[in-house]
């Protein structure tokens, strides 16, 4: 039985750069739909840089029940099911390997992972636009993809092209989450736009997505990743986790509106080049 015939929405989180805080973005998202009441895995498709072990406070050297020698029982964390390549090797491990066994480690923990009946799938893309994002795209039906960005230049440029390969693969865009969008002074309480403004609002507009959400600078942030305490869970009050809060929220109502759902069917075309 494919376990992921068991999943309602397969929702992956991507950008075309690295240092955006993409991994960050994902699993607050993903425990932010747990708070909220929805049944989630989260699937770190980094093969070569797993971090979902650390943030998600999972101990050094714990690893996945395997059954019939093949299948993968998810660990639970944060009342999230997680699997991750930082789960089947040693922290200090190198992945020294060519696209092709890339792609075969991810379509295994993709694939022979024994998830739960879930509401979402949240899977934590690599950056870039490479083998993993072409291995998805082919395997499964993913439902839709929320792009993470910061607002500086440098950064829209990269996100561009991810935005640009999910079109052509025909998987609908969710939105756009602006990280990193402000940070405000823990001392005085000034806002301060540190990578400058507009810039999601730029691509949003090009491509005629939404903005969903604008996320924080914040230490909090930070701290309590590196704890492997999302913050969304340590304070989804008022403060900084609010924001994942509503980001779950945004994408929960989006991905299951009726225009969305309509604008999901993908036109396969095929050409000679």
């Amino acid at each position: 039985m494919n376990q992921l015939n068991q999943v309602n929405k397969i929702i992956c989180v991507a950008s075309g750069k690295g240092g955006v805080g993409k991994s960050t973005t994902a699993i607050n998202l993903a425990v932010g739909l747990g708070l909220e009441g929805h049944k989630v895995g989260l699937l770190d498709a980094d093969i070569y840089g797993p971090s979902l072990p650390v943030m998600m406070g999972i101990s050094a050297g714990t690893r996945p029940e395997i059954r019939d020698k093949k299948f993968m029982v998810p660990l639970t964390a944060h009342g999230i099911e997680c699997n991750s390549m930082g789960l089947l090797v040693d922290s200090n491990t190198a992945m020294v390997w060519r696209a092709p066994m890339i792609i075969s480690a991810f379509n295994q923990i993709l694939m022979d992972t024994l998830w739960s009946p879930l509401d979402y799938l949240i899977i934590d893309m690599p950056p870039g636009t490479g083998d993993i994002q072409l291995s998805l795209a082919q395997n499964i039906a993913v439902n839709g993809a929320l792009i993470v960005t910061t607002p500086q230049d440098i950064a829209l440029a990269d996100v561009r092209r991810g935005v640009e390969m999910f079109k052509k693969v025909g998987i609908p865009i969710i939105g756009v989450v602006e990280n990193m969008s402000v940070h405000v002074c823990s001392e005085c309480g000034h806002e301060e736009a540190v990578f400058g403004t507009g810039g999601a609002d730029k691509l949003a507009s090009d491509y005629g997505i939404d903005v969903i959400e604008r996320l924080p600078l914040d230490v909090q942030i930070r701290e309590q990743t590196d704890s492997g305490l999302p913050v969304v869970i340590s304070d989804s009050g008022n403060g900084v986790g609010a924001s994942y809060i509503s980001l779950a929220k945004s994408l929960n109502k989006i991905v299951h509106s009726d225009a969305f759902c309509e604008d999901s069917v993908p036109e396969i075309v095929i050409k000679d080049n």
